[in-house]
Formats: C-alpha cells, structure tokens, sequence
C-alpha cells in the first residue's frame, strides 16, 4: 500500500496558480504550472538592454515550461493593459510594461516554439503575490560585466547557503547576439553623465556635485566626498579580479549619494525586487517638470509620490514628492540603471557613493522575500566595509 502513495507534487495532475500584478492592478495574470516544475528558476540578466529598458540593476525573470503562458484576468489584456516594446528589428522578443504605471511583466518570444507552437514567455517574478524558495528561487546572475560594478551580483552572490550562478557566455556566442550590445558613446562632457532611457526617449546630463552643492544646507544631504577606486569601468584589471580591497583609490571627489530600495511600491512600479536611486537637483540637473518631457509619462504611486517612466521603453527615470502643499520638492531621484559616463559605461563608483548600511523599504522587501531581502542587506554591508571601511549610514 506504501508504495503507491504519492506526494501531491509527484502526482501527474498536480498544479499549481500563481498571480502576478503591477500596482496600479491594471495588469493582472495568472500562471498554472504543474507543481512538478516548481520552484522556477530565476534568473537576474544585467545586459544593458535590460538595464536600460528597466531603469534597475537588472530584470528578474523567470522562463514558463513550454506551451504555457499568462492568462489574463479582465479586464486585464495585453491589449487594452500593456505597453509593448521591441529594442531592435533583430530582437528575438517583445517586452510588456503596464502602461499606466510602468511595471514590466515579462518577454514573449516573437517565434513560436516549434513542439508546442506556442511563443515561450519569461515573466517578471517580482511581481507575483508569492516569492518563497518553493515557488521561485534565484539562482543566476547573467551577463554581468566589470563595467556595470557594483551591482546585484556584487552584492548577491548567494542567497542563505546557495551560490548564485554567474553565467557569462563568450561574446561571439551566436546565441546571444545582443548580450554584449553597448549603447553608442553619449555626447556629454568628462564633467556629466547622460542618463538615459533605451528609446533614447528621456534623454539629459547630470553634472558631477559642485562645491556649492555640498555647502547648500539641502543639497549636502545627498552629496558626499570619497575616494575613487582605479577599477571597476576604468579598463584596468580583469573581470577575475573582484576583490575590492585590491583595488587602489583615488583623492576624495564629490559625489552623489545612491542607494538601494526594496519596497513595495518600487518593486510593483518596475517589476523588480531592487531598484537603486540617486539624488539630483531640478532645476538645473532635472527637469522642472516631469509630465510632458521627453517620452515620460507620470504615475502617482501615493498621495505624495509621483513616479516617471518611459512610455515607450518602460525605463523606470524618476521618483518625486511633494512638499504636503502642491509644490514640488527641490530634489528628485533618478534610477541608477539609466546612467552612463562619457565613455558610455555606468562606471558607478566615480559618480555614486553608497549608501551600504541598510536598504530602503527593508520592512516591506522581506515580507515579499525575505532570503533575498537579508542576503542583499548582509552582501551590500560586507561590500562597505570593504570598500569604506564601514557600512554607511547617511
């Protein structure tokens, strides 16, 4: 009798639904998978194609097992709820963003596979009501790059006592045709970087801090000195060598404070567990106004935050409140991932300070996922020390 039991997960007729919505609720899927194909392998892809159509360090994806793909709850569709954008005429699929609030939901491939005759999916796992270890689990970084550091596979290289795969393919791979596609060089000065979007849509420079913004009594809160380390993004060294504490550094240079959330509203706006944020003035650094500039389209994410995102791409550009009165505030922040040198790299670190000794929205990230909450806490606090000689707190 023992031998024909079973457990419900081996059982040929077990699945399992899964829900999945953006804040604005506007998308709203399900997928049913059998349980057997559970958890689903995520996979974090850092390409600058991802970044930059996110506006984050990176997408969180998972692939679908063949022949199944999102069912849409009305009136949620494809059609009357998403964006839907192609980065090239050589891409092998089409990307979803909500269009009301930006969140992207996943890729579809534009060919149909030819078993099943159905175009297989990677949905934005960041999304889904549930994150736990038996649904979904991290387990790949992909397409990291030097130039890119530091970033989640810097910071993530394990989740509790599991290793996070780093999967690089050769660059001649003809797989991945577009895995090491960069962007063409911006034409900002050595004194600027260019943020952004993939379109090119939301497109302008954010000068380096100047001497006056760190002694104005608002702007130095987010402005400060430190040193710049030879490498990561400079060209010197190797991708081997990714030991921080090996690498040299620079006079101080003023820079501006960075940080990384994990809250729910930022999560649910992008379609990814961790967006990274830094600081700037408007004018004359940004915008003075959000709505109408360039591609942006504005989303109201609570009562005194207004969020910009690309209508075109999706990028994730810009995160603002209000003073409580109607006005705006004197500064706004800007997603990381949309940023670029003159060289055409993110090169962080000789712009960026980070803010390593808590992450923003930490209440609210672990209740989603907490192992992957804690271990991004104890990954970017370990990298501070290393690199700061503390976790900072600022």
């Amino acid at each position: 009798m023992a031998a024909d039991l079973h457990l419900p997960h081996q059982l040929p007729a077990a699945y399992k639904t899964l829900t999945a919505q953006c804040h604005c609720k506007s998308a709203h899927f399900t997928v049913t998978v059998p349980t057997s194909a559970l958890p689903l392998p995520v996979h974090l892809c850092h390409c600058s194609i991802c970044r930059t159509t996110h506006g984050t360090f990176c997408c969180f994806h998972a692939p679908l097992p063949k022949g199944i793909e999102p069912e849409f709850v009305a009136p949620s569709s494809i059609e009357s709820s998403l964006t839907t954008y192609i980065h090239s005429p050589q891409a092998p699929s089409e990307r979803f963003f909500c269009s009301t609030c930006g969140c992207h939901i996943g890729d579809r491939d534009l060919k149909p596979d030819p078993e099943t005759g159905k175009p297989e999916w990677r949905v934005a796992t960041s999304i889904f009501a549930a994150h736990d270890e038996d649904t979904f689990q991290i387990r790949a970084h992909c397409f990291t790059s030097r130039d890119t550091e530091p970033n989640l596979s810097t910071w993530l290289p394990s989740i509790g006592s599991r290793a996070i795969h780093v999967w690089k393919p050769s660059p001649d791979d003809p797989r991945f045709p577009f895995a090491t596609y960069q962007p063409p060089k911006p034409d900002v000065g050595e004194d600027a970087l260019l943020a952004e979007c993939r379109c090119g849509g939301v497109r302008f420079a954010l000068p380096r801090p100047s001497p006056a913004d760190a002694a104005d009594p608002i702007l130095s809160r987010f402005v400060r000195a430190s040193p710049t380390p030879s490498s990561p993004g400079d060209g010197s060294g190797s991708d081997d060598d990714d030991d921080p504490r090996s690498r040299a550094t620079g006079p101080p240079a003023l820079k501006r404070v960075a940080r990384v959330c994990v809250c729910r509203d930022c999560r649910l706006v992008s379609g990814t567990h961790a967006v990274a944020w830094t600081s700037a003035p408007r004018p004359p650094a940004v915008p003075p106004a959000l709505e109408g500039f360039g591609t942006l389209r504005c989303y109201r994410s609570s009562a005194r935050a207004r969020r910009a995102f690309c209508r075109v791409c999706g990028a994730t550009v810009f995160y603002a409140r209000d003073n409580g009165d109607g006005g705006d505030q004197a500064v706004v922040d800007v997603a990381v991932g949309i940023l670029r040198d003159a060289d055409g790299r993110p090169a962080l670190e000789r712009w960026l300070v980070w803010r390593t000794g808590r992450l923003s929205g930490m209440e609210s990230g672990r209740a989603f996922d907490a192992p992957f909450a804690d271990a991004l806490a104890e990954g970017l606090r370990e990298w501070g020390v290393q690199r700061y000689g503390e976790g900072a707190e600022f």
